[in-house]
């Protein structure tokens, strides 16, 4: 029989399956001969050379997993990552320590189309059985902003940047830890010789509530050695110039995306990444963050067309009718408690899946929003809101946001409101959009916290929910090198202007909670100013209200939406 040696321990598996591997079978290059003990060929080689030979099927557990060639040497992949990372050691079992547990993830990586590219087999740990100050002390890592990585789309697009992308190989791994822990042994690769042992972690492992925060220090303190600058507002952008050309990276936890005025930096930024950590290059951005992009000479477009296609399939929709709009117009959705309850469970998945779409789907913004105010306690006439959505979807699955080239890169921002459009509580909804010239970059739906009691507040507060937007924008602009002054706010309100521009406290209007009076002050600082535009073209319109559809259409053709073709 063929055991490891001490160097392979907790890398191959020893089981009794093992005496019966021979020359033919699919593991013979990566263990070697069992009768004398050669590794001809290490696990990592033969795993690029076994991905035509990739299983469609998810294990169950572990036992499966051990009984699949496939598998098996994804798992050996895996520990042959840590070992290369040195992330444990094995050590006696302490007695007055917590030994946490850990689990086998078995996950099919799949590419933008669908097709299976890897058989991925992550040990996490069991996290949720630490306790604070005993395991861990501070958890908290900073994650990019979903509009922050719109910003630095539409920069790379204003400027004519290729954008590329890499993925750091098992990236928490890289993360060194500061507290003592230990974890058991892998399940399916204990030592033989010392099967008591535990693990003590050098490096973080996934499932640990510390592993974010420790792969964040590991890599900012790397690229910061390398004479990068953090953001001013965004710790997970890094800039880099050099003479007039700028390196922009952003970072969102192990995916990278990153560009150059010079393509010279991008390719001595990707030097400087592998000297550190195992890379991936995955060449030019086309998906990310379930996003695709497609960049070309006039622009960039992003979408979600595969993902509106697993979700149709998901909810069993593929094969419903479309439809024009997301959400008819008239009487809007109410408690309907006299309605059938229905499924929680699917429920909030079709509104969790669907509020992941807004990514890229400002169309269906409000519709969304507000089909998840009834979250609780939703009835059949709230699934069937929901449906209509994805009926609306399966007529525009190519739809998306387009980033034209040639266009200016001014902040403009627009702000509307509805009046007391919330039938349980007749709360107003908050709706603003913010542009970078011709490109979309951010908007919101929001319910307001408060009951207006004029129009001419429910505008007020909205614009000054919008206020705070476009402050943290202009803060974020700076690391780009743009330093606005004045950003326009359209608003279709003129009493809601001129109450940001009196600074006298009328009786009408002393009763407004103080925190929403500092968009006052920004005007006064001149942060930003208010315009007034028509109802007709204020683009915000589109976030506060269902609209017909000859609007609809109008408002998402202005906000820069198309298909492909």
């Amino acid at each position: 029989m063929w055991f490891a040696t001490t160097s392979e321990r907790l890398v191959f598996p020893l089981w009794r399956g093992v005496t019966k591997w021979t020359r033919a079978h699919p593991l013979y290059n990566v263990i070697g001969d069992v009768n004398d003990g050669v590794k001809t060929r290490s696990a990592s080689a033969n795993y690029c050379l076994h991905k035509s030979f990739l299983s469609k099927i998810e294990p169950k557990n572990v036992s499966q997993a051990l009984d699949d060639s496939d598998w098996l040497l994804a798992m050996q992949e895996e520990l042959l990552q840590f070992k290369r990372n040195k992330v444990y050691r094995l050590v006696p079992r302490p007695q007055d320590k917590s030994i946490i547990k850990t689990k086998w993830i078995f996950r099919n990586k799949k590419d933008e189309s669908g097709v299976i590219v890897r058989n991925k087999a992550r040990l996490v740990a069991k996290g949720y059985s630490q306790q604070e100050g005993i395991d861990y002390d501070e958890t908290f890592a900073p994650v990019a902003r979903i509009e922050a990585i719109r910003i630095f789309l539409a920069y790379a697009a204003h400027k004519n940047i290729k954008v590329f992308q890499m993925d750091v190989k098992s990236a928490f791994l890289n993360g060194v830890l500061h507290e003592e822990v230990y974890i058991e042994q892998p399940e399916g690769f204990v030592d033989p010789d010392f099967p008591d042992h535990v693990c003590i972690l050098d490096k973080a492992l996934y499932g640990l509530k510390q592993a974010p925060r420790a792969w964040y220090e590991t890599l900012t303190n790397h690229l910061l050695s390398k004479g990068f600058k953090r953001g001013t507002i965004d710790t997970t952008l890094f800039l880099k110039k050099e003479g007039d050309d700028l390196l922009l990276v952003q970072i969102y936890v192990d995916d990278i995306i990153f560009g150059s005025t010079n393509p010279k930096l991008c390719t001595k930024f990707s030097k400087i990444m592998e000297t550190e950590f195992e890379m991936s290059m995955m060449g030019e951005l086309n998906f990310f963050l379930g996003i695709q992009v497609k960049q070309n000479p006039d622009g960039i477009f992003i979408n979600q067309s595969k993902y509106i296609k697993d979700m149709l399939k998901k909810f069993s929709m593929t094969d419903c009718s479309p439809i024009k709009t997301p959400m008819p117009t008239g009487n809007l959705l109410g408690p309907d408690l006299a309605g059938k309850p229905v499924d929680q469970k699917i429920y909030r998945s079709m509104i969790g899946s669907l509020l992941y779409l807004t990514a890229t789907r400002p169309d269906i913004m409000f519709a969304t929003c507000f089909c998840a105010r009834f979250q609780a306690n939703p009835k059949e006439s709230h699934l069937a809101a929901v449906k209509r959505i994805l009926r609306y979807l399966k007529g525009t699955p190519e739809l998306g946001l387009w980033y034209p080239k040639d266009s200016s890169f001014e902040l403009i921002s627009f702000t509307d409101s509805d009046y007391g459009g919330c039938k349980l509580d007749r709360k107003s909804t908050s709706g603003s959009c913010q542009f970078l010239g011709d490109k979309l970059v951010s908007w919101t739906s929001k319910k307001q916290n408060c009951v207006s009691t004029s129009t001419a507040e429910a505008e007020y507060v909205a614009a000054a929910s919008c206020c705070s937007q476009v402050l943290w924008m202009k803060t974020q602009l700076l690391d780009y090198g743009y330093k606005l002054k004045r950003v326009p706010i359209y608003c279709d309100s003129e009493s809601a202007i001129a109450i940001t521009s009196n600074p006298v406290q009328h009786s009408k209007t002393k009763h407004i909670d103080i925190r929403y009076h500092f968009i006052k002050d920004n005007v006064e600082k001149g942060n930003i100013e208010m315009f007034f535009v028509q109802t007709d073209y204020q683009l915000a319109d589109l976030f506060t209200k269902p609209l017909d559809e000859k609007r609809f259409n109008f408002l998402v053709s202005k906000l820069g939406m198309l298909t492909p073709t």
